[in-house]
């Protein structure tokens, strides 16, 4: 006869967002099962492989109350400052630009730049270790979803039987699919490249955002490394032939165009780990629930990585999930009922609408050349710079989002 698993949550995806959900739930006293199909020890990549995230004061929390900041092998960077500017390739920066610096509104910084294996690691590390946690990896499963409850066969392990099942499986979300959830989608015809550079000048935490016709250029601080003292992630938008073109370059070539776009105040560039790209869409999910189903993360929307906040708003998600599922349990109620399932929508669904709102209006506005729209974002910049009140809302404004 299958084995029996009764759980209050089973999540389908074991990736940050899934994998930490899980983590923060399981340590809570929740009664957890998680299921990849994807072999979690492989998943650790052993040397670095170009690939960091930017977290926001807001998903380090969500990190510590899953147990996983204190887990990560590798130091996080923190970004302390921010510096934006406009420009075109191989030309100097316009001398008309915005800079941020945490200081001037706390201690705190901006955010912290945590490369990806190492968040591999502690979730690796952390699943493993907590008690409470049934971990299936690898694992395929197929979920049947009715109004009393929800059964997901593992396959070759036990039918688990949850009482919410937690779609974590990223932007092909096959649950979302089952539920028959609409999704938009907002291509930009436009290439993210991805990868890291080691640089001979130090970058003071400082990070910078250059607006070119292209796509954004994003230079993100990253903490020094036995591969390098000084060391920036780089995320770097281009359209799409262009970015075809580009990944096709040798590695000296490829370095000689991104110095072309980030400039000299680094002084010498060099490849660490490989360079990864990706093609960029907004995707607008219609529905973040059905029956017994909560959407979280990638399953949930897509934005343009302008601001670097996708993964951010995948752990507001959770943050606001799990608590939600934890109150529930504690007070003997149905963590997947109808009205939980309404209350993690109408939380959820507003704020990331707003975020791809204003991720795709910034890249709108700034990636083009038009002279006239030039000038006035260039004015808009400096007028924001200059003018001391302004500039510290627009600072509290940002950490706030970030902090949310």
């Amino acid at each position: 006869m299958t084995e029996r698993l009764e759980v209050d949550v089973c999540v389908v995806g074991a990736g940050p967002v899934g994998g930490a959900l899980a983590c923060r739930l399981a340590g809570a006293g929740v009664a957890t099962a998680i299921v990849d199909r994807a072999a979690l020890p492989p998943m650790e990549h052993p040397d670095f492989d170009g690939r960091a995230y930017a977290i926001a004061a807001g998903s380090r929390a969500v990190m510590q109350a899953s147990g996983l900041w204190d887990r990560l092998p590798i130091a996080p960077g923190p970004i302390t400052g921010i510096r934006v500017s406009d420009g075109k390739v191989g030309r100097p920066a316009s001398r008309l630009f915005l800079h941020f610096d945490a200081a001037e509104v706390g201690d705190a910084p901006f955010g912290w730049m945590v490369e990806a294996r190492s968040l591999r690691m502690a979730l690796n590390a952390h699943m493993a270790a907590l008690p409470g946690l049934h971990v299936f990896a690898p694992a395929n499963a197929s979920v049947q979803r009715q109004a009393d409850g929800a059964l997901v066969q593992v396959q070759g392990g036990p039918l688990v039987a949850a009482r919410l099942v937690v779609a974590a499986e990223g932007r092909r979300s096959a649950l979302r699919g089952q539920a028959g959830i609409p999704v938009t989608h907002l291509p930009y015809h436009q290439t993210g490249i991805v990868c890291c550079i080691a640089h001979e000048a130090a970058h003071n935490g400082i990070a910078l955002e250059h607006f070119l016709p292209g796509g954004p250029f994003a230079q993100l601080p990253m903490a020094a490394t036995d591969a390098a003292p000084n060391i920036s992630a780089i995320v770097w938008t281009e359209r799409t032939r262009m970015a075809e073109r580009i990944m096709q370059l040798d590695e000296a070539a490829f370095m000689r165009e991104l110095g072309r776009r980030m400039g000299d105040h680094l002084g010498a560039l060099r490849l660490l780990g490989r360079r990864w790209s990706y093609p960029l869409s907004a995707m607008l999910v219609h529905r973040y629930t059905a029956t017994r189903l909560a959407l979280v993360g990638d399953a949930a929307h897509g934005i343009h990585p302008i601001a670097g906040q996708g993964l951010n708003l995948g752990f507001r998600d959770i943050g606001t999930l799990a608590d939600m599922v934890i109150a529930a349990t504690r007070a003997g109620e149905d963590p997947g009922g109808p009205a939980l399932l309404r209350r993690y929508q109408a939380a959820r669904r507003p704020d990331n609408m707003m975020m791809l709102a204003a991720t795709d209006a910034l890249d709108r506005l700034f990636s083009n050349d038009i002279a006239p729209v030039r000038l006035a974002r260039d004015l808009g910049i400096a007028a924001v710079h200059r003018i001391g009140p302004l500039k510290r809302m627009f600072m509290r404004s940002a950490m706030g989002a970030l902090a949310g």
